[in-house]
């Protein structure tokens, strides 16, 4: 039996502790080891500073804690580095593992008056259109030694920073996109040794970003935070005689423009290679013609360090097949539906175009590009010329695509010389799930790609159109399934101080449909349930998937803030949400595509629904809490809207005055039925429903994530893997059969003929309806946590339809755990691994059986007879599923 291992400790939330923004950062580690039922008794923390002085030595703390464990010494400074190490003790003997390796964490600057840089300006006026992305810079001397610098930066709009020629760190459209009004992002980066004795050039490229450039749909609105791009750096060089030297933006750095004529979100860039301007950013460039900066005042936004890790370029896509059109035109085939961009590598005369026009799907053999509504999505590249191949990618866009035409290739196109770069936060990847059916592996995997793509920085609804937005309510629906499939915390810790910051700035503090919020009237106006739910649902379920109860904490003003404003509401209803601007279970499949809204349940229904389980969640956040007042409030209140929910939606049958799938989802799932009777009731009838549908899914946004687990609810769980497994339209395996690689915004985005949607909103990377996944993992597999933060974890799967086996792993914050399950000779297999530090709860299906197991592998065998498969109707029948070409494999777990 080898010895405990203790693994390198994670500051915060964050794999890169450089420039954190708070003083006393949380810890967390794992314990790696073989040895079965071990738990952890102590540990001993251990923090030096960067001369090896011990600053601070716990001992041993008799503690089984180790995720998110409270810093253990005085607060750091600002600036200030140190070293943290740690080590267990646990197991039947009670024995130390060795120490972790050192892990350094160093604050960035923690206070306003630590910045003495202003932010500076190409621009002396609002931009009427695209501007071509400035350069600025300045040179500065260096006399002494120096024994570490640090650049701390960011902007109004996008930036990559250069210091003597040289690209500072590898993050890509810096600093994203934050409430700019309320809070500015910038990072940290360690710049040592991109220094050199005597003359050094510091500089920036500047785009527009999301700050000045366009944003919204139908021609959207330019500048909506400001008139002006500005740029604000301060590095700081600390000399080995203990001084130091500032550089900080201000009125003496100066600016021109070069190869990039324009760089938008939107519409893509325009690259002319004979206006570069070769060594820029390094000494000795003739700067003749630059000219001098604008110097704004100091932001009043609060500028905050990152409480996640940025986006960067995650991977590189080969071309996977070359297609001619009809009408002739060359399109690149990337086999899979992609956010990022392209990087060719050409060849040809000086002044010869590029043009790279980007698409999700194909319509008629050709580019699909009405989806884009008003975006370009086109990048247009103009050669300088040379003997030697020059590699183009742009630099402040990014597009939404598996095709792309390619228009002027110099010569014969080689599909070698062009690559599609994938962008997103570059998130750790903390869940997986595979089984016997590859279309259902194919759907999960497109959960996954969408997850991916659209968490750029923030979550946004797609990554393609005119759009890209925050959306609250896809998130609201989402975020459990994004919990399990990455580590997204720091991200939507973010985002979440955003959206508070957002709404507490509000007069009525309504939540935002859109965060950061650039609507404008009358879709900025109002309360709207299950998007303004995003303040209490998403925190809530990154509290159920990591245990942070200070994200809790930093967000009750938030949440309880939106039940105040729906209290509001719901009293002015008479004790309903009655409010005719409700989105409700917005994309209902038998919604006409030009009303997205026209569901099949009552919106007033679906509003008063939500309201009651946003109570009863913020009632329990506030008993965690010790909100022991707030608490008992709210309970009274859901209680209330419990029982005007009943009188208003519920027949003394049992039946819902929304005779709908979704209506029935909410009924059971929120606990709005209070007797069993009514409950049994709308079970069945739900049942029904389900069965009269021919299995297809009859839910939108509302409905979708909780119509399996209703089912289960209501003691049909072989209806939901029915469900799951149709193909037909709608239904979730029908985007699968249709060829998708990610998760429509419609459940019939492409319609089986091949045209696309009539509708204006056809996105082919929307993850809301892909939120069944997390019923895939907690039901199927079988995999949750019993407790928040998975100390504790259940594993209950439930085996069903043409299923023969199926698994889901997770990196919970202790390790990895994994339940999985398969069928043979009669038989149930099921298989568990139960990381340390934690006990399971292990049931088996049909027996009941529960036994509790500490850390280590567990596998149980019980004789099995498979349910009978629910009969299709009368000319419904179920396809088989046949083989398929369904991409790449996943990415496997560890």
């Amino acid at each position: 039996m080898s010895p405990a291992l203790t693994t390198p400790v994670v500051i915060e939330h964050l794999r890169d502790a450089l420039g954190i923004g708070t003083a006393v950062p949380r810890l967390t580690w794992r314990t790696e080891t073989d040895e079965p039922d071990w738990t952890q008794s102590a540990h001993q923390i251990r923090v030096t500073g960067p001369d090896g002085r011990v600053l601070t030595d716990t001992g041993r703390v008799p503690s089984a804690e180790s995720v998110l464990v409270p810093w253990p010494g005085p607060p750091l400074a600002s600036r200030q580095r140190a070293t943290v190490s740690v080590r267990v003790w646990g197991g039947a003997r009670d024995e130390p593992a060795d120490w972790s390796a050192p892990v350094a964490v160093e604050t960035g600057l923690l206070h306003p008056g630590d910045w003495i840089a202003r932010p500076v300006t190409p621009d002396t006026s609002a931009p009427q259109g695209p501007l071509p992305v400035a350069l600025l810079k300045k040179g500065f001397t260096v006399t002494k030694p120096v024994a570490a610098a640090r650049l701390y930066s960011t902007a109004y709009g996008v930036y990559e920073a250069e210091l003597n020629g040289r690209r500072i760190g590898d993050e890509v459209l810096e600093p994203g996109w934050t409430s700019y009004h309320h809070r500015l992002r910038y990072r940290t980066h360690d710049v040592t040794g991109l220094v050199r004795p005597g003359e050094n050039v510091i500089g920036a490229l500047l785009g527009e970003g999301w700050y000045t450039g366009r944003l919204g749909w139908d021609g959207g609105r330019r500048a909506r935070y400001g008139p002006h791009r500005a740029l604000l750096a301060q590095l700081e060089l600390r000399h080995t005689d203990g001084s130091t030297t500032t550089v900080a933006t201000d009125g003496t750095w100066h600016w021109t423009t070069g190869p990039l004529l324009r760089s938008e979100l939107y519409d893509g860039e325009e690259y002319d290679a004979r206006r570069e301007r070769p060594g820029w950013s390094s000494p000795g460039h003739d700067a003749h013609d630059w000219r001098s900066v604008l110097e704004l005042p100091f932001p009043e936004a609060e500028l905050v360090a990152p409480t996640g890790p940025p986006t960067r370029r995650t991977e590189t896509v080969a071309v996977r097949a070359v297609h001619t059109t009809p009408s002739g035109r060359t399109v690149l085939d990337f086999g899979q539906n992609l956010v990022g961009r392209l990087r060719i590598r050409v060849s040809g005369p000086a002044g010869h175009t590029v043009t790279l026009r980007h698409a999700e799907v194909l319509e008629g053999g050709e580019l699909a590009r009405r989806p884009l509504r008003g975006a370009a999505a086109t990048d247009t590249y103009t050669l300088r010329g040379g003997p030697e191949p020059e590699t183009y990618e742009p630099r402040f866009t990014f597009h939404g695509f598996r095709y792309a035409e390619v228009d002027g290739w110099p010569g014969p196109l080689d599909p070698a010389c062009v690559e599609a770069v994938v962008l997103h936060t570059d998130l750790e990847r903390t869940g997986w799930f595979e089984s016997s059916d590859p279309l259902l592996n194919r759907l999960h995997e497109n959960v996954v790609h969408s997850l991916r793509g659209n968490f750029l920085d923030l979550p946004t609804d797609c990554p393609q159109r005119d759009e890209r937005l925050g959306w609250t309510g896809d998130i609201a629906v989402f975020a459990p399934t994004a919990a399990f499939l990455h580590d997204c915390s720091g991200m939507l810790t973010g985002w979440l101080r955003d959206l508070a910051a957002e709404q507490l700035a509000r007069p009525d503090r309504s939540v935002p449909l859109v965060v950061p919020d650039i609507l404008d009237p009358p879709m900025a106006d109002g309360a709207h349930a299950l998007w303004g739910d995003a303040a209490v649902l998403v925190p809530w379920a990154l509290y159920r998937a990591s245990g942070d109860l200070q994200l809790l904490r930093t967000q009750l003003p938030s949440m309880t803030a939106w039940l105040a404003k729906v209290a509001e509401r719901i009293e002015a209803g008479g004790g309903l949400w009655r409010d005719p601007g409700q989105l409700g279970d917005w994309l209902d499949p038998a919604a006409p595509p030009d009303d997205p809204a026209a569901a099949r349940t009552d919106p007033d229904l679906v509003a008063t629904a939500y309201a009651v389980h946003a109570a009863d969640l913020v009632a329990e956040a506030c008993r965690l809490l010790d909100e022991k007042d707030e608490a008992a409030h709210l309970t009274a209140l859901a209680a209330r809207w419990r029982a005007a929910f009943t009188d208003e939606f519920v027949t003394p049958a049992g039946r819902l005055t929304s005779d709908s799938q979704t209506a029935y989802a909410l009924a059971l799932r929120f606990g709005l039925l209070t007797d069993e009777r009514r409950r049994r009731a709308a079970g069945q009838r739900l049942a029904h429903l389900v069965r009269r549908a021919g299995f297809r899914i009859a839910t939108g946004f509302a409905g979708t994530p909780l119509i399996c687990d209703a089912l289960c609810d209501a003691g049909a769980p072989q209806l939901a893997h029915r469900m799951l497994a149709e193909r037909h339209c709608p239904s979730w395996l029908y985007p699968v059969t249709m060829g998708a690689t990610t998760v429509w915004e419609r459940w019939d985005s492409l319609l089986p003929d091949g045209t696309v949607n009539p509708g204006q909103m056809t996105s082919f990377n929307h993850y809301a309806l892909g939120s069944v996944a997390d019923w895939m993992h907690r039901t199927v597999a079988g995999l949750a946590p019993a407790e928040p933060g998975w100390r504790r974890i259940r594993i209950a799967p439930r085996p069903g339809g043409t299923l023969a086996h199926a698994r889901a792993t997770h990196r919970t914050p202790y390790g990895i755990t994994e339940a999985g399950w398969r069928i043979e000779e009669g038989r149930l297999v099921v298989e568990a691994v139960v990381p340390p530090g934690t006990r399971a709860e292990i049931t088996l299906p049909d027996t009941g059986e529960t036994w509790e197991r500490g850390s280590g592998r567990h596998a149980f065998s019980v004789p099995y007879a498979a349910p009978p498969w629910p009969p299709s109707p009368i000319g419904h029948p179920f396809v088989p599923r046949e083989p398929c070409d369904c991409g790449t494999p996943e990415e496997e777990a560890p």
